[in-house]
């Protein structure tokens, strides 16, 4: 254990607003160093990711996959019989195991020592929390309490859900329409569809998943409408209307959508609501986010943040990574800088997605000249499954060096695929690295490393 210099006339060395990833990460890690530290979280110990995004999510990805395998067996000459899904064993189930998760959580905290406090602390100066209306003196406050779901205002808003209520429905929507484009969106959209929802998926934009690679955008929405999904672009609802058999939603285009279900998708917003950070010296950005340097301290020297609420990339390993450097920088004395670049993503949506590095357009901006190598195919699972998916893989490297600059998968298993490929890339594999590597065969993943011809320079 460090020693950690503390303070007498402060309570505390670190008072932590927020127990999701980073926040817990944080304090768990300065107290096994010395600190003396307290926590306090409101709503969810363990985040959003632990309660109702990242884990809850893959366990309903799961559940969703079992229906085509059903079908997909068929094929290799099994017989499944008669299937039935009950979302009530899927929800309860999920709860059960989200509890599970949350005691864990706390035992993480409690072990070295860190105090846990219910509710929602807010600043009262730049050296003290409030909790409950108890305050609580301390050398250091950390903000870590992530972004909270947007919802557009429009006629009959109020009767749409976000991602925090999906998961626990009382009754599975026959009917479902997903409101927005970005991964949260269409990885429900996946979700409810392989559950055997009539899903519509409308986006105001020409193309969803902004941020991605083109390719990978234009061939996600051919395959996720080869699935069943109504997939809509162009279009944005524009007032929702409550009925006798669930809502009736008209679009901007005229057209009109009957549901059970409106599940609201747009994006998140940080979650700075009561904190009292306008009171500080804090500073913003245009859209909300809390600024910081890279040792995560905002413009009141007492005062840091860390994870979604900086703005940075939404990922639970991110904030993780983040709440790491921030411990050991704080109070083990190392300068340990969070490298934001080659960092691996993954959506699950059906298909899944993979991407590492840059997007073509990215690396063309960046590099200049390079060379993008690019293969379609059909997985070799579906040669007897029937079923009409392929998958998409793409390669791009900066014509200089040589480099692997970006790497980008739809298919099954992309997220498990590409984090091996992560770690290539960021140890500076270059395409002929790849070319030397020998493959696993017969696999999909091979594919990156026999990709010889260019598709465009």
């Amino acid at each position: 254990m460090s020693e950690v210099s503390t303070n007498a006339q402060f309570d505390y060395d670190l008072f932590v607003i927020g127990a999701g990833s980073g926040g817990v990460r944080a304090a768990r890690m300065a107290a096994s160093m010395g600190a003396r530290v307290a926590i306090a979280e409101d709503r969810y110990m363990g985040g959003t990711c632990v309660n109702v995004g990242c884990v809850p999510k893959k366990l309903y990805v799961y559940a969703s996959e079992f229906g085509k395998g059903f079908k997909d067996a068929e094929g290799f000459g099994w017989q499944a019989g008669d299937t039935h899904f009950d979302w009530a064993t899927l929800r309860d189930n999920k709860k059960a195991e989200i509890l599970r998760l949350n005691a864990i959580y706390e035992r993480l905290l409690e072990t070295p020592g860190v105090k846990i406090i219910e509710g929602r602390g807010h600043v009262h100066n730049p050296n003290t929390v409030e909790v409950n209306g108890k305050q609580y003196t301390t050398a250091r406050i950390l903000v870590a309490t992530g972004t909270w779901p947007f919802v557009p205002s429009m006629p009959g808003s109020e009767h749409m859900l976000t991602s925090n209520e999906i998961f626990d429905l009382e009754v599975f929507p026959e009917r479902l329409l997903i409101v927005g484009g970005g991964y949260i969106a269409t990885e429900f959209a996946g979700i409810f569809n392989g559950l055997g929802s009539k899903v519509t998926q409308v986006y105001r934009a020409g193309l969803f998943m902004r941020g991605f690679d083109d390719d990978v955008r234009h061939f996600l929405a051919e395959e996720v409408r080869k699935s069943g999904v109504d997939l809509r672009f162009n279009t944005n609802p524009a007032s929702i209307e409550a009925t006798q058999t669930g809502y009736s939603v008209t679009m901007d285009d005229g057209s009109v959508v009957d549901v059970d279900a409106i599940l609201c998708a747009t994006g998140r917003k940080p979650n700075i609501a009561g904190l009292n950070l306008e009171d500080t010296d804090v500073a913003f950005t245009e859209h909300g986010f809390v600024k910081v340097d890279k040792d995560f301290r905002t413009a009141e020297p007492s005062i840091y943040a860390l994870g979604d609420l900086i703005g940075g990339p939404q990922l639970t390993p991110v904030a993780l990574e983040e709440g790491m450097a921030f411990a050991r920088a704080q109070f083990d004395g190392q300068e340990t800088n969070v490298d934001y670049e080659y960092i691996p993503t993954a959506v699950f949506s059906q298909p899944n997605v993979g991407t590492v590095g840059f997007t073509e357009a990215e690396a063309r901006e960046k590099f200049g000249e390079i060379t993008v190598y690019r293969s379609e195919f059909k997985p070799m699972k579906h040669t007897l499954s029937g079923r009409n998916e392929r998958s998409l893989m793409k390669l791009i490297v900066d014509k200089a060096s040589d480099r692997v600059v970006g790497l980008h998968m739809v298919g099954p298993d992309a997220g498990e695929i590409l984090q091996g490929m992560a770690i290539a890339m960021r140890s500076g594999a270059t395409k002929t690295d790849f070319d030397r590597t020998v493959g696993i065969h017969p696999t999909a993943a091979e594919e990156f490393v026999t990709m010889r011809e260019p598709v465009s320079n």
